[in-house]
């Protein structure tokens, strides 16, 4: 019997959970879910993300709602897109057996009429962001008067983003009988005085300790130069040609700078970050998911409420103003019970942060070595043999073609088969890391001999550059580019490496973009009679006459039209290399 039923769940909602895999209750889980369902109590759950929170509330919530009244009975309140997705949909599969259950999830980004025409057709959970719920409630789109159960989830971080007028508005609207659940990773002030205000003598439960980190995840940092910190990065990823991570950035700027960054070296990368309209975000999301990325750069807010199964490495590039923040990031690996890294690449000033966070989660962290370039290279090397022992072979398919195979490889010992097969990843990593620099920093270094003026990288180029050439094409955010697609876009049409690429400056209908004066020719070729989603796209030398402000009126030069395969998009081919990064003061820390 499913440990579930014994806690009271009924067996259709069994039976969903069980096909989702939920074999056992987590902790949050198992202690919660009596509690709330006797739906008598208010609830303040305190426990870390990727422990359950969602079944530990929408597990209850779908046995104590009356779903043959047609009016909203929940409504559960959560601090981001991402998160307000996740959680209406991981609540309407678990009700999959339940007839007439309806959830409308309500956040900003998307259409709000299509929201609204949700709600008159009938809803009994409502998911919503603060400030897409004031709309509609200030549109006196929705009657709350009949609401049951109110869950406050991730509380600590709705907080965090400045919603506490939102949320006691919103609460104003509800019924004073109501019971209120909150669930939170942390319990700051701010997230007591919610308990106290609107909560009567509230059930509290704490798995593991306040504020403490996931006993699954083990806790990395590297001391490293502020100007090595790319390279280093870099440097650890190959060193885990398995990684599968969420990587952490302070600003949207950074976000987007690393992602292009990484992109260019050959990376699969991408950016996640609050610029982005909502059709992008789904489609990043969407890659990361499928693990068509294996590396997704992120701001804070913008990963909140990402629930993404077997993320190996938690990176933080840049250590969070908040040390709260840095629970909630360890928060996105080692979910469900599993095993996860969360590493923080740090220079001598920053290792007081690293003391304060191993105070706040109970953990001391590990002290890591950048490693080597013949360290990287091994690891590399018996990734390839691994996936060379691992892979599936069609009989069927592949045996046609042997006799072929044979006869080239009949004057090579199998030694020397195997030598040349090793060789075609080996020789990449050995010319690409040959002579790589230690990039370890003594930690008893004085501070004074290290970085003195206090900057940090600089991504990209600042300003054109006489050995690059700026040119102009006729594609910009409006056909769904984001930078890096941009970037990834000009490399697969041309074939030319990402490092040949400079500057990029994306505007709606346009975007500018620099190119080593070398590569400018195959620029050019490469843009020849094709188009993108059958428009004529044109690539032209921007010229000094040529404006931002005029976006391109103007043909000059030489222009060609272009657009590879597939709606203009091609497969990029894998590539590497070091780049060099000058100095970049960063904003004032609140640590």
């Amino acid at each position: 019997m499913n440990p579930f039923v014994e806690l009271g769940i009924r067996h259709d909602i069994v039976n969903a959970i069980t096909e989702l895999g939920f074999e056992k209750p987590t902790p949050i889980q198992e202690q919660a879910v009596p509690v709330l369902l006797t739906g008598s109590n208010d609830f303040v759950g305190l426990a870390q993300t990727g422990t359950g929170k969602t079944a530990a509330f929408g597990l209850p919530l779908l046995e104590l709602l009356d779903f043959s009244q047609k009016h909203p009975q929940a409504l559960i309140l959560c601090p981001t897109r991402e998160l307000c997705l996740q959680i209406s949909k991981d609540i309407e599969k678990f009700a999959k057996n339940i007839p007439n259950v309806h959830v409308v999830a309500v956040y900003g980004g998307a259409s709000i009429s299509d929201q609204l025409r949700q709600i008159r057709r009938g809803v009994h959970i409502v998911v919503a962001t603060p400030g897409r719920m004031l709309d509609i409630i200030g549109r006196d789109a929705i009657d709350f008067s009949h609401v049951r159960y109110v869950v406050l989830d991730e509380a600590d971080e709705m907080l965090n983003m400045g919603f506490q007028e939102d949320i006691n508005n919103i609460l104003s609207t509800t019924p004073d009988e109501k019971k209120t659940w909150l669930f939170s990773a942390t319990m700051p002030a701010e997230v007591r005085r919610i308990a106290k205000n609107y909560m009567t003598d509230p059930y509290e439960l704490t798995v593991g300790t306040k504020n403490s980190g996931n006993a699954n995840i083990e806790h990395h940092y590297y001391v490293i130069r502020a100007r090595d910190k790319y390279a280093a990065f870099k440097r650890i990823v190959d060193s885990n040609p398995e990684i599968f991570g969420i990587v952490f950035c302070r600003t949207k700027v950074e976000t987007q700078e690393i992602a292009e960054a990484l992109i260019k070296d050959g990376y699969n990368a991408d950016s996640l970050h609050g610029d982005l309209s909502q059709q992008q975000r789904d489609k990043v999301m969407k890659r990361y998911r499928e693990r068509s990325l294996q590396l997704l750069i992120a701001t804070d807010v913008a990963a909140r409420g990402i629930d993404v199964n077997d993320v190996t490495h938690v990176i933080n590039y840049s250590l969070p103003d908040e040390i709260e923040n840095y629970t909630h990031r360890s928060g996105r690996t080692a979910r469900a019970g599993k095993t996860g890294i969360s590493l923080s690449l740090v220079n001598l000033k920053e290792l007081g942060k690293i003391r304060q966070i191993e105070k706040v989660i109970g953990k001391s962290f590990i002290k890591m070595d950048v490693p080597r370039g013949e360290a990287v290279v091994e690891s590399q090397l018996f990734a390839m043999i691994n996936k060379v022992q691992q892979v599936s072979v069609n009989d069927d398919h592949i045996d046609p073609y042997l006799p072929k195979i044979m006869e080239s490889f009949a004057d090579l010992s199998k030694e020397e088969i195997i030598k040349r097969f090793a060789s075609l990843e080996f020789n990449r990593f050995l010319e690409y890391y040959q002579n790589a620099p230690d990039l370890n920093v003594d930690a008893n270094e004085r501070r004074g001999d290290f970085d003195r003026k206090g900057k940090t990288e600089r991504f990209g180029r600042d300003g054109y550059k006489s050995d690059y050439t700026r040119l102009f094409i006729n594609l910009g955010s409006v056909d769904d580019f984001t930078r890096g697609d941009i970037l990834g876009y000009i490399c697969n049409t041309t074939r030319i490496s990402g490092k040949a690429i400079g500057k990029i400056d994306l505007k709606g209908v346009y975007t500018f973009f620099e190119v080593e004066n070398a590569s400018v020719d195959k620029v050019f070729s490469g843009f020849q009679d094709v188009d993108f989603n059958g428009r004529t796209v044109r690539v032209e030398s921007a010229g000094e006459g040529r404006s931002e402000s005029r976006g391109g009126s103007e043909r000059r030069n030489r222009s060609f039209r272009n657009g590879p395969d597939n709606g203009g998009r091609r497969k990029r081919e894998n590539g590497g290399g070091f780049r060099d990064f000058s100095g970049k003061r960063r904003e004032k820390s609140r640590w």
